[in-house]
């Protein structure tokens, strides 16, 4: 960390203020991670000011409504009587004590990281930056971006960061819907630009969240978000290349994956399927990598990963074509239906859905393409995709006018044996159906 001496002003009124909770919280980008994150704030006696750029969004929760289903109104409602409101009037930063940037970092179409959000974001609130606050970047991104981008423009208006304001890196672990953990009882880690960030950064979190993992920089912090996600992309994409191989030896993945996870040491089970989706397993192993390249690091083993996990789209439309065409058809004018759009199970978040890759792919193909998917009734603006479509009753009926039926993401709701009963053919991408039949197709 830097050596620089705080004001201890500055300092010891910060922490004072959170740790008293008297304090305003600030969460600019009221999203998947900022929502809660604000709400949490609120729950525990904070007035909490929630900061977008979406004048919708804001009205909405200002309304008491969710626009993320897995939150309820009541939990809204709640906060707006705690206090909590939206808005987007950023000259209102001034106002906050602790200020937490929850703002996407999605890649552009290089597949390079885009900081524009993050960027545009400090840009945006820092006129109205004053002595005494701590800023965090909870967002997604490459190791030295809160060293080389964030620092410089707090410091511009004349504060020194580490002195007289404070800048912290605590990545977002939110798992939307997840109900064996909230945004209280994940623990958090918490690294800071210098040993008094640190401090301030710590008593922005230690009353919201159970269990703090304080660490050396902002820099280490960075990293352990990449690594966490890079982790589990490594080995889906690992479990899909064996899936590849089983299927091609007439071995059933799943029933594989079973037996292994018997052991109990050294194997953790991770799961196949058409793809990686969400916020952060598609896109962190492209900030590392990019990263990587500054130092003239070559990250092979992590880019393999993502070449097989991009390639799972695909893959399923393989099994489609092939499947179809054994029943002396193509996919150009067959009724195909594809059962879940979001990007996991039992929600409505839509980033990075492989199914939205796979629908691109069948509608290339001249497929009479539709889907079904209780969490998402009408098919969202996107900015790379477009669909103009409703989601699709599941009914019996529904199910036999299909030439097939892909099941994408496995939600709980969907009546798994109405649609083994009714769909003439069903590519099976989540390994829903363990016994074969003449109507099931893994994929």
């Amino acid at each position: 960390m830097n050596v620089i001496q705080p004001s201890f002003s500055a300092l010891e009124t910060l922490i004072t203020r959170l740790h008293d909770r008297t304090a305003t919280i600030g969460i600019v980008g009221l999203g998947y991670v900022g929502q809660p994150l604000a709400l949490r704030y609120a729950e525990i006696g904070y007035k909490v000011v929630g900061f977008d750029i979406s004048q919708g969004l804001v009205a909405k929760l200002n309304g008491g409504q969710s626009p993320i289903e897995h939150i309820d109104d009541t939990r809204i409602a709640e906060a707006l009587a705690e206090g909590f409101e939206a808005t987007t009037d950023f000259a209102r930063i001034a106002e906050a004590d602790g200020i937490m940037l929850c703002v996407p970092t999605p890649l552009n179409k290089y597949r390079e990281p885009d900081l524009s959000f993050v960027i545009d974001t400090v840009e945006q609130i820092a006129p109205y930056l004053r002595e005494g606050q701590v800023v965090a970047l909870e967002s997604t991104t490459y190791p030295g971006t809160t060293k080389e981008e964030i620092v410089p423009r707090l410091e511009r208006g004349g504060l020194t960061v580490g002195k007289n304001v404070f800048a912290v890196y605590s990545p977002e672990r939110e798992d939307p819907a997840n109900p064996e953990f909230t945004t209280s009882t994940i623990p958090k880690v918490v690294g800071g630009h210098t040993p008094a960030c640190l401090k301030a950064g710590k008593a922005l979190y230690e009353h919201a969240i159970d269990t703090l993992v304080p660490v050396s920089s902002t820099e280490t912090a960075e990293m352990t978000k990449l690594l966490e996600n890079i982790h589990r992309a490594v080995n889906i994409g690992l479990v899909n290349e064996m899936k590849i191989v089983a299927d091609r030896m007439g071995i059933d993945i799943f029933e594989v994956i079973d037996a292994a996870k018997t052991k109990p040491f050294g194997f953790t089970a991770y799961y196949p399927g058409p793809g990686l989706g969400g916020h952060c397993i598609p896109i962190d192993p492209f900030y590392l990598t990019w990263k990587a390249r500054e130092y003239g690091l070559h990250t092979r083993f992590i880019e393999l990963a993502g070449e097989v996990n991009r390639a799972m789209p695909e893959y399923v439309i393989g099994k489609l074509t092939s499947a179809l065409n054994t029943r002396g058809k193509s996919v150009k004018g067959s009724r195909i239906l594809v059962l879940g759009i979001a990007y996991k199970k039992n929600v409505d978040d839509m980033r990075e859905s492989p199914s939205v890759e796979i629908m691109e792919a069948i509608r290339a193909l001249g497929g009479a393409l539709s889907y079904a998917d209780p969490h998402v009734p009408v098919f969202p603006k996107m900015r790379e995709h477009h669909f103009d479509l409703n989601a699709t009753p599941l009914t019996a009926e529904t199910l036999t006018a299909q030439d097939a039926v892909i099941i994408a993401t496995d939600h709980a709701a969907f009546d798994y044996e109405l649609i083994r009963a009714h769909a003439p053919l069903i590519i099976d991408a989540r390994g829903i159906y363990r016994d074969p039949a003449d109507n099931i197709v893994r994929a």
